[in-house]
């Protein structure tokens, strides 16, 4: 038995979605293009997860340090990985007759 919605608590602004709503909706693809023009309306569509691409991403490696080494990178707190890189990268500029960069 369906129950009946008490009128003070009723939203007019924001009424419930009924089945004849439901039946008249259109997709976003077909709706966007008349409301925003059709290049907005295809950016606005297009699939965004996660961070944008880099141009050039960061490459995941498995590296064996020695736990010095390591520890005290860690212990300088979050962003250790970071200051670890830049480390590598001083070490480059500091030798640059290093082929294959």
């Amino acid at each position: 038995m369906p129950r009946k919605p008490n009128p003070e608590q009723l939203d007019l602004d924001a009424p419930e979605a009924t089945d004849e709503w439901f039946a008249k909706a259109r997709p976003a693809s077909e709706v966007l293009g008349d409301l925003l023009g059709a290049s907005v309306a295809k950016e606005m569509l297009q699939p965004k997860r996660g961070r944008p691409a880099l141009d050039k991403p960061k490459a995941h490696v498995n590296i064996r340090l020695d736990a010095d080494i390591l520890e005290a990178f860690k212990e300088t707190g979050a962003g250790w990985q970071t200051r670890m890189n830049n480390a590598l990268r001083e070490w480059l500029k500091a030798h640059p007759n290093v082929t294959g960069v």
